[in-house]
């Protein structure tokens, strides 16, 4: 198995910060104590500067029951809790990607190929669910930039569009047209190439479970979560803007770029805020989910409101 490598990045949750693993995993006992202290903190002076910045509240690991057990992926069912009960039916060996399009070296690798191509490093990122709610989730990955590199990309490659298993045995219910199967999302290809987009094979020191997207997701973090595409079998560099679901199923709610943005509403509802699964109080949501240093510049003179 490739080293795995930690490799602190401006901008990203702070693992000094983070719950350590025995401790989340008590996180049930340990809420109660901790609230209360929280709750003498705020209280110690009365005055102003005693005040909690909800921004600069600390960023927790998410427990990693949390993680595996509330999420998105629709190939197992629309409820949070359905990947984690049905999707013991994938099947993530053998398995392999293929890349295509606008390359000078298409190919097609398989996951152990890459594991072993690729050293993988330890990103401790917020994720940001368009849905208004949020984790942070330590992945075991490395950058989506190191294996496109090697693919050649030619100078038409202006986009990289991602495409999931679509299996129907393996996936019962993409029998159903919850959406236009298989999910496809997509990068332009400088986003594909910052070194903050990552292909990860794992989470929390472990490989990453099928409900997950195992053996391969995406993981973009200034992104919301949907633009993430999970169980990776073809990559294929584009001229034109890629087709991509979500933006083809409901284009005035889900934008191509989906970049985190406050500013930027869901018709529905607003993105201002959001729910940190495991706390009781909304924080603000920050631009770029936090990582504006690092991704700002790649909008620069874009009108984010426009192109959402």
């Amino acid at each position: 198995m490739a080293p795995l490598i930690r490799i602190p990045r401006p901008g990203a949750a702070k693992e000094s910060e983070a719950t350590p693993r025995a401790l989340y995993l008590r996180r049930r006992d340990f809420l109660g104590g901790a609230l209360a202290g929280a709750a003498l903190l705020v209280g110690c002076d009365g005055g102003a500067e005693s005040r909690t910045d909800e921004a600069a509240r600390p960023d927790e690991v998410t427990p990693r029951k949390d993680a595996t057990s509330y999420n998105n992926f629709y190939e197992f069912g629309t409820n949070k809790t359905d990947p984690a009960e049905n999707a013991h039916t994938l099947r993530p060996r053998p398995w392999t990607v293929a890349v295509e399009g606008e390359c000078a070296k298409p190919g097609t690798l398989g996951i152990e190929d890459v594991l072993a191509a690729f050293p993988r490093q330890e990103r401790v990122y917020r994720l940001r669910c368009v849905e208004a709610w949020s984790m942070v989730i330590p992945w075991l990955g490395f950058p989506l930039g190191d294996l496109l590199k090697r693919f050649e990309p030619t100078s038409k490659a202006k986009y990289v569009q991602l495409e999931t298993l679509w299996d129907t045995e393996q996936m019962p219910l993409t029998r159903k047209p919850t959406l236009d199967w298989p999910y496809r999302e997509g990068l332009r290809i400088d986003e594909a190439m910052h070194p903050l987009a990552i292909l990860a094979t794992g989470m929390y020191g472990e490989e990453l479970p099928n409900q997950n997207g195992a053996p391969l997701r995406l993981v973009v973090p200034w992104k919301y979560g949907f633009k993430s595409g999970k169980s990776i079998v073809k990559i294929r560099f584009t001229e034109q803007q890629p087709y991509t679901t979500w933006n083809a199923s409901a284009p005035d709610e889900y934008g191509f770029y989906a970049n985190v943005n406050p500013d930027v509403d869901h018709p529905r509802w607003s993105q201002r805020r959001e729910r940190r699964i495991g706390e009781l109080a909304k924080r603000p949501t920050l631009p770029f989910n936090g990582y504006g240093d690092e991704v700002a510049s790649l909008y620069a003179g874009m009108d984010l409101a426009k192109l959402f």
